[in-house]
């Protein structure tokens, strides 16, 4: 009898250990996430700003062309 209540115990209590660590795992693979979507933030960011420079290179070079015709 003994025995089985002690069983009952530690299974009870390693559960719960379980329970936080699979808590822990969910919060960091949310946290890795928000991490994967700022960095694509930034990217499309730095890609906007690419093409605006692309844009206002290409606008200067029909200018200096058009000023040279």
């Amino acid at each position: 009898m003994t025995f089985a209540a002690l069983a009952m115990i530690v299974s009870v209590t390693s559960c719960r250990e379980t329970e936080k660590k699979s808590e822990e795992a969910v919060e960091a693979a949310v946290e890795a996430v928000e991490a994967v979507e700022d960095a694509a933030d930034a990217s499309a960011e730095g890609a906007e700003d690419a093409a605006e420079a692309v844009e206002d290179a290409a606008d200067a070079a029909e200018a200096t062309d058009a000023d040279a015709n």
